[in-house]
């Protein structure tokens, strides 16, 4: 549950505005930047979010020392600072702001592109210096020449859009870059191999992950077209450094220009003795438009979450907008509450689970389905795991091998909403059914192919039984002898004489020896209680 007056520490540099956006949406915010990491984790524990840029570093033992802490927010793209892993595990949403230093970033680039080709920083040193070195600075036109992209995401496409109206040809290389979104780019898909064989100048611009660290490795800036310049305004990591020096030295490359380094900060490197080098110190974001961008965005993603559940830029969640979040709300629960159930249901000697479905019919399959996944997944895995939430469920759920899998159904049977899980374990399938009274209230409509209508109570006690004469009577008298009160009583079965389902609303928890009694009654096959 969320905190009704959600706490917020912020621990670097951000806009006193960003500190204002908290305050005028209700929520405690504390502007501490400066803290050193003990100092963190001694007051972590107080809080509900974590707003940072770079400067904190979001550890495994930082994130231990906060059991309350449900987000964090970083103020910037790069989440190098975060450990994201501990983070989903421990079911904290980690967000960044993707958008508000793009075009500060892509405008970077492109001034290190002009920079390198015109050798403007030693031209500048040299002329301070009283010389007037005409002849010595030769430069390249950028008009006409194929420029490299490596990455063309959000910030890419941006650099696209430039180079495209400096005349430039433009090839980009990216394995999620669609073919009518080039088109619409005016750029051209290419293989990696091929773009380094052709561009003059390349420019990276992709995260840091496994799969693109090293990406210009030695072997790769061997294959860059003779002459040509590299820049990159991304991450340090995606480029051998080692490889590029030689490469600069023998000739093999023109230039380079660099903002970001292996290792930051970065006060000494063989590169930065290299005259056919311009370097500057992870300036990418540094504007005063992009940090009064990503700080009052990362507060206002924040806020949403803390308050109404809204999910935007997540790194390991999938988002739900501000304006979905009230709509989605009750179809989560409903999830969720379905997810519990069949949790419960779950028991030890019925083996590990190896799939769960979920089938979405009428208003259900219109809407964004991915969290409603999460939240069912949720449900399930809380009984059996403990503290399980939408962001670590799915990550729980592949690492135990569970196949998970949805289905949308588009039309609409006896109910406007149908919301349908199955949970196949060793031995068994067993599927439950609800839907929403009114929009909003969650109701359970069949458990195992047998119709059972009955809304979910706090506390409840589910009964599978042989469908004789008498059963009703002897249950209703075991729980009356014990002083148990029935609040809701619900029955159905699969055919008279058949397997039947007994599900009664309590007024409270069921104590253990009166369910121990009740499974020991004729004709029962199984109690459990049940809590929500």
């Amino acid at each position: 549950m969320l905190s009704k007056t959600p706490k917020v520490l912020i621990s670097d540099k951000l806009s006193p505005a960003a500190v204002q956006i908290f305050r005028d949406r209700g929520i405690e915010v504390d502007f501490k930047p400066g803290l050193k990491p003990a100092e963190i984790r001694e007051i972590i524990g107080a809080y509900d979010g974590l707003a940072v840029r770079s400067a904190t570093k979001v550890t495994r033992e930082l994130m231990e020392a906060a059991p309350r802490l449900k987000v964090v927010g970083r103020a910037g793209i790069g989440v190098d600072n975060v450990d994201v892993t501990t983070a989903t595990t421990r079911g904290v949403v980690v967000m960044n702001t993707p958008f508000g230093n793009a075009i500060t970033t892509a405008e970077h680039a492109i001034a290190m592109m002009f920079a390198l080709a015109r050798q403007l920083p030693e031209a500048s040193a040299s002329t301070k210096a009283g010389k007037w070195e005409k002849n010595r600075f030769m430069g390249v036109e950028l008009f006409g020449k194929t420029l490299g992209l490596i990455g063309c995401g959000n910030i890419g496409a941006i650099v696209a859009d430039r180079a495209v109206g400096l005349k430039m040809k433009v090839v980009a290389y990216d394995p999620f870059l669609s073919e009518k979104r080039a088109l619409d780019l005016g750029v051209e898909k290419a293989e990696l191999h091929d773009l380094l064989h052709r561009a003059d100048f390349v420019t990276l611009h992709v995260p840091m992950t496994e799969q693109t660290r090293n990406i210009l490795s030695r072997e790769n800036i061997a294959r860059m077209k003779p002459g040509a310049r590299l820049i990159n305004c991304a991450r340090g990591g995606l480029v051998d450094e080692a490889a590029l020096h030689d490469a600069l030295v023998s000739g093999h490359l023109a230039g380079a220009a660099l903002d970001v380094f292996e290792t930051e900060p970065a006060t000494a490197s063989p590169l930065f003795g290299l005259e056919n080098v311009v370097c500057t110190p992870h300036l990418g974001a540094a504007t005063a438009e992009a940090q009064e961008n990503v700080a009052l965005q990362v507060a206002d993603q924040m806020a949403d979450f803390l308050l109404s559940g809204a999910v935007s830029n997540a790194i390991n969640m999938p988002s739900v907008t501000a304006e979905e979040a009230p709509r989605l709300k009750p179809y989560m629960e409903l999830a969720r509450m379905l997810g519990a159930m069949a949790g419960q249901l779950t028991a030890a000697q019925d083996g590990a689970i190896r799939a769960i479905r979920v089938e979405y019919e009428g208003h259900a399959a219109e809407l964004n389905h991915r969290p409603l996944t999460a939240a069912a997944l949720a449900g399930v895995l809380t009984p059996l795991m403990g503290a399980v939430n939408m962001v670590n469920a799915p990550v729980l759920a592949k690492q135990r091998d569970i196949e998970v899998a949805e289905t949308v159904l588009e039309r609409s049977g006896e109910y406007q909403t149908l919301v349908r899980l199955t949970v196949v374990t060793d031995r068994y399938e067993k599927s439950i059914a609800g839907t929403l009274l009114a929009e909003n209230r969650p109701r359970l409509i069949e458990i195992k192919g047998i119709a059972v209508e009955a809304d979910f109570a706090p506390h409840m006690l589910y009964v599978t039984n042989q469908d004789k004469p008498g059963f009703i009577g002897r249950f209703g008298m075991a729980l009356a002898d014990a002083g148990i009160n029935i609040a809701t009583f619900h029955l159905g079965r699969s055919a008279p004489g058949g397997d039947a389902i007994c599900l009664v609303g309590l007024d409270g928890p069921m104590p253990e020896d009166v369910l121990a009694g009740v499974r020991g009654l004729p004709l029962v096959v199984q109690a459990t209680a049940l809590a929500f």
